[in-house]
Parts: structure tokens; sequence; C-alpha cells
């Protein structure tokens, strides 16, 4: 029996389980757009939340020299989803969801042994 999803218009796999959330990305009513970011799952001991974090490198021109800096980023967990701590995650924007949630996880790139 095959799931039915939504064409996010993204390379992304849809999930093999499914949700009632109106707030899923595959499932429900919510419109993506914007910037895709990679990242890994710190905490999701929030309902429905989880945060990411993120390493990137910083430019430091005056001695022309990169940094590495490191960003966390509050996200929605769909329940269809369900990503656990220490998973490589692919999140992606969307409208604000709430006071400091903007981003919604739409794959799991790769699963904590």
């Amino acid at each position: 029996m095959s799931v039915r999803v939504k064409n996010l218009g993204i390379s992304a796999s849809p999930p093999t389980k499914e949700c009632n959330d109106k707030l899923c990305p595959w499932h429900g009513s919510l419109p993506v757009r914007g910037r895709i970011i990679e990242g890994m799952v710190k905490t999701s001991k929030m309902e429905r939340s989880a945060i990411i974090v993120r390493d990137f490198l910083h430019l430091v021109s005056k001695y022309d020299r990169y940094e590495r800096r490191r960003g966390a980023l509050t996200v929605r967990n769909p329940s269809c989803i369900d990503a656990k701590p220490g998973d490589m995650v692919k999140v992606i924007e969307c409208r604000h969801l709430a006071k400091s949630i903007s981003f919604v996880i739409v794959e799991i790139l790769d699963i904590k042994k």
C-alpha cells in the first residue's frame, strides 16, 4: 500500500509512514520555500519540535582565513519523520510556525546507529 504524499519540488525522499499533521509538508498543507539546510539533531524533547546544529566556515577578512562556527535552529519535527538525536537531517524554510520556528524537517539523511 502506497502512502499519498505531495511533490515538494526538491530532491528529497518522502517518508514511509503517514501522519495527520496539518503542518507536515508531505501530508498536510504547509508550503515550503527558501533555504535548504543540513544539520544534526541535537535534541528532540519538545513536542513535534527539534533543535538542529550545523557547522559552517566563516571568513575573517582581516586575516584572510576561515574560522569554524556552529549555529542552532529550532525546527518542526513531523510525526511521520520523527527524527531522533544524532540523526543528520535536511530542513527547508517555511512560514513562521512559532516565535522561533520557521523551518521544517523534510528528510532524514543518516540515522545514528
